[in-house]
């Protein structure tokens, strides 16, 4: 339970800063212009506003309400999910959103996605400014990667290290590695200090499936040492500890946690294809391993809970391997934020063509699946890492061309630009209405999500 308040916490913190920012966006443009904002709110508040002030001589009332899907700005003349056509007078005034011309217009609509991603890139250059930028090299992934069934197939070997994709230098692992390697034609490993190219499908590969799969396409080679065992969990129970070394695992040996990886993926098959009396059995599992510092193998039998986990956790290679640190000057660190800003940004852009397959709909989620991204402690660099993050998915999802969202007015203004006619408000409320249809069917679908993701 502690652990979901401090993930809740985090996303509270996180979506009130953005939500706050970005209608401040749109605030900020409207002043600039002379146009009046009659309301400011931090969440919605339908129905009641259990905080609301209006400072002496100010126009806007400010509020906070109580539920926190977001927030708005209420802009004086404009049709909007705040205001109807008829609750407009006839009489156009001179500090009304209609009253001003197309290209006003179109700054105040795109200032809150124009916010976000200043945000973000602010925020990606001040973590560079802390923290720098640290990471290993893949040349220093000494012992290699371990690759799957898929992978073997294709030409790579077991402790291969990928060094170039397409005749381009490949310095880091992490997503883009995925994403490149996902897309690629050619990929240069290291093999045993030579150099060897690999071809790849002329289709490409899907990398929600080398994500998916146990265990992934690859993943750093891993020893099966025990680095920890959670408090109460089956793996304490049987008597696991920390620095024992995994040889078998249900009769099945194994020798790293990327074959472990594997096991749990014939596990997890039979558990979906299997019956009850499978799904029984399986909780019944049999550990052989070493302890820490003894050569007699032990053998232990565990008994799994309805979540199948075995409650080990191992140390990532990664952190034995020789780090390069990269530190920035303020002034320097806004152009390489800028820089790694935009390449987050694209990459998240050229994944949402995955959305359109069956597991990625599935992936589909809402604060549940946004709330899981932040740790379990509180660690100020992700917690702004992941606030970045949200900022730039926000500002893409904002500016998408759909009524309800701050794109689907930009794509009327831009309409009103070039044929120099302006939409009726009539038509501006209908299409709004079903922009609200279809982003609340959005939302209850990634709730659902949500559900069947967390709770089964």
């Amino acid at each position: 339970m502690e652990v979901f308040f401090i993930r809740a916490l985090q996303l509270i913190a996180c979506l009130s800063l953005l939500v706050l920012l970005h209608e401040g966006g749109h605030f900020l443009f409207a002043k600039l212009f002379k146009v009046r904002v009659n309301k400011f709110s931090l969440f919605f508040d339908p129905w009641f506003t259990p905080v609301k002030f209006k400072p002496k001589g100010s126009d806007t009332t400010y509020c906070i309400g109580w539920l926190p899907l977001g927030g708005y700005v209420q802009i004086a003349g404009m049709v909007d999910e705040t205001q109807k056509a008829d609750q407009l007078s006839e009489k156009v005034e001179p500090w009304e959103f209609r009253a001003k011309p197309a290209w006003q217009r179109l700054l105040i609509m795109t200032g809150g996605v124009l916010m976000n991603l200043l945000t973000a890139f602010v925020i990606y250059a001040l973590i560079l400014f802390t923290w720098g930028d640290e990471y290993v090299p893949m040349r220093n992934i000494t012992q290699g990667f371990y690759y799957n069934k898929q992978a073997t197939a294709l030409g790579f070997e077991q402790h291969d290290i990928p060094v170039a994709i397409d005749g381009i230098a490949f310095e880091r692992f992490g997503m883009e590695l995925y994403r490149s390697l996902s897309e690629a034609k050619t990929v240069t490993v290291l093999r045993q200090g030579k150099e060897v190219e690999i071809t790849m499908p002329d289709d490409g590969l899907d990398m929600l499936q080398m994500l998916k799969t146990e265990p992934r396409f690859f993943e750093p080679y891993t020893a099966s040492l025990v680095d920890s065992v959670v408090a109460g969990s089956p793996a304490e129970k049987a008597g696991i500890l920390p620095g024992d070394t995994i040889k078998m695992f249900n009769g099945q040996p194994m020798a790293t946690w990327n074959e472990y990886a594997a096991l749990r993926g014939q596990m997890n098959d039979v558990l979906e294809a299997g019956t009850h009396e499978d799904s029984m059995r399986l909780r019944n599992i049999s550990v052989a391993l070493t302890h820490r510092g003894a050569s007699q193998v032990d053998t232990l039998t565990l008994s799994l809970g309805a979540d199948y986990v075995l409650g080990v956790m191992w140390n990532s290679p990664l952190k034995t391997c020789k780090t390069v640190k990269q530190s920035y000057g303020f002034f320097e660190s806004f152009p390489a934020g800028v820089s790694h800003g935009w390449q987050v940004l694209s990459g998240y852009v050229d994944d949402l063509k995955y959305l359109f397959t069956a597991d990625g709909a599935k992936s589909v989620g809402s604060f549940g699946a946004i709330g899981s991204l932040f740790p379990e402690t509180w660690q100020w660099q992700r917690f702004w890492e992941l606030t970045a993050f949200i900022s730039l998915m926000l500002a893409f999802m904002n500016i998408l061309p759909i009524p309800a969202l701050d794109g689907g007015h930009v794509l009327f203004l831009i309409v009103e630009i070039i044929t120099r006619r302006k939409p009726s408000d009539k038509f501006i409320e209908r299409a709004e209405t079903i922009g609200m249809f279809l982003i609340l069917a959005l939302m209850v679908f990634a709730i659902f999500n949500d559900f069947r993701n967390f709770v089964f």
